[in-house]
């Protein structure tokens, strides 16, 4: 098998895993009357929500390049802990999604977020509820505090 190959087949069996990590995440953190089926449909909406702030130019370049750098480490078919590991192995890459969409969302808000998610108002609020930054006491976010 070429190398062109290998790169193809290990960036999808990259998006599955991080697909059934991030349906695990929703089934253990979903909405009430979150279904299974809307959990299922989050990691196409996540991947055009990714690619979608990517093109936007309103952003700004750092999180464009971050956005990039999440699609280029997905599609890497080595991992910083392999995936042959029982659960550690895909977990490596639902911290970096996870991280690199906490860092835009503290960069950019969750207004450019919401405008381009591509799925139901109940999986945005779902990958929110997951990536958003430690709430203050006031229940406010940091970016919040930054928008004032």
């Amino acid at each position: 098998m070429s190398g062109a190959w290998q790169v193809a087949l290990g960036a999808l069996a990259g998006l599955l895993v991080a697909w059934l990590a991030l349906v695990v995440a929703l089934l253990v953190g979903r909405p009430g009357g979150g279904t299974l089926t809307e959990a299922l449909r989050l990691l196409p909406d996540l991947l055009r929500l990714v690619a979608r702030l990517a093109r936007d130019r309103t952003l700004p370049r750092s999180v464009r390049v971050r956005l990039g750098l999440l699609v280029a480490y997905l599609a890497f078919p080595l991992d910083l802990i392999p995936d042959v590991i029982p659960v550690l192995g895909y977990a490596d890459d639902v911290i970096v999604v996870v991280w690199v969409l906490r860092s835009v969302l503290r960069v950019a808000g969750e207004g450019p977020i919401r405008a381009h998610w591509p799925g139901t108002p109940e999986g945005c609020e779902a990958v929110l509820r997951i990536v958003r930054s430690r709430r203050r006491g006031d229940g406010t976010t940091r970016a919040a505090d930054r928008a004032r």
